[in-house]
């Protein structure tokens, strides 16, 4: 049985601590109130601060990237930290934008994480696309992540990353045993895109549980900024009218304090 430790530090960023692995997704530790421009006139305000100062975060073994080029996944605090990791798996065209301590990775392909004295880790990338069809020379590259060592009891730890609910998506509940999910919800917007989505809603959640069918999981990514749609409030209603089968299956992380995973 591997029981994991992680801590949700804000918006997409959290600390995964297992087998003796500190591992750090999304890395986000600008202060609040500054306006970022995600191109093509779209902008976010961060409207709240992580709970955990990036001075504090304390050594990391690798980082989870799953795009560099957006603000609310990688800004200029956590882009500060890159260097001290000593590896970070993004996408392939992130890595040729960051330091030699980048990985890229494509969609489903697997790399492995390795250290002595710990498990090896196989990690695999797993598709997104950040918005909706044709979306993507806009929007970019995005990869979420599957996490799986020996030991685990519930199958893989998987991130899904920023991105809508589409067919690339669901083929991870064929491809990968996921027994933890942390899922991007917030249903991104931005005015000048009217009722277009960019990451999931709590709907698509439900959806998507229902067919990875885990038996944890986690929100993240849907509180602390402007171009969210949907906080906390709204995911919870929508899943209090889901099967209890899958509303069952929701933790919710308190940010700043760590919680204990059965992995």
């Amino acid at each position: 049985m591997s029981t994991t430790t992680l801590t949700h530090v804000g918006g997409p960023t959290t600390l995964i601590e297992v087998e003796g692995w500190r591992i750090l997704t999304d890395p986000t530790f600008d202060p609040p109130g500054r306006t970022y421009k995600f191109g093509w006139g779209t902008s976010s305000r961060k409207i709240t601060g992580p709970a955990i100062h990036a001075a504090d975060i304390g050594p990391i073994d690798a980082v989870l990237l799953t795009h560099d080029h957006h603000a609310d996944n990688l800004d200029d605090a956590g882009r500060s930290i890159l260097p001290a990791a000593p590896t970070v798996l993004t996408t392939a065209s992130g890595a040729r934008r960051l330091g030699p301590n980048a990985r890229g990775m494509h969609g489903w392909d697997t790399t492995r994480l390795e250290a002595a004295g710990k498990p090896t880790i196989t990690v695999t990338a797993t598709p997104c696309r950040h918005g909706p069809p044709g979306s993507h020379p806009i929007v970019g590259d995005v990869i979420g992540f599957a996490l799986s060592w020996t030991g685990q009891q519930n199958g893989s730890l998987w991130i899904s990353g920023d991105t809508v609910l589409y067919d690339g998506v669901r083929r991870v509940a064929d491809r990968v045993d996921v027994g933890t999910a942390i899922i991007h919800l917030g249903r991104v917007g931005f005015p000048i895109t009217g009722p277009l989505k960019y990451t999931m809603s709590a709907k698509d959640a439900v959806e998507l549980c229902g067919l990875l069918r885990p038996h944890t999981a986690i929100p993240v990514h849907y509180e602390g900024w402007s171009h969210f749609r949907q906080g906390r409030d709204q995911i919870q209603r929508d899943l209090a009218s889901a099967p209890q089968d899958v509303a069952g299956r929701v933790r919710w992380a308190p940010i700043g304090s760590p919680i204990d995973l059965t992995v």
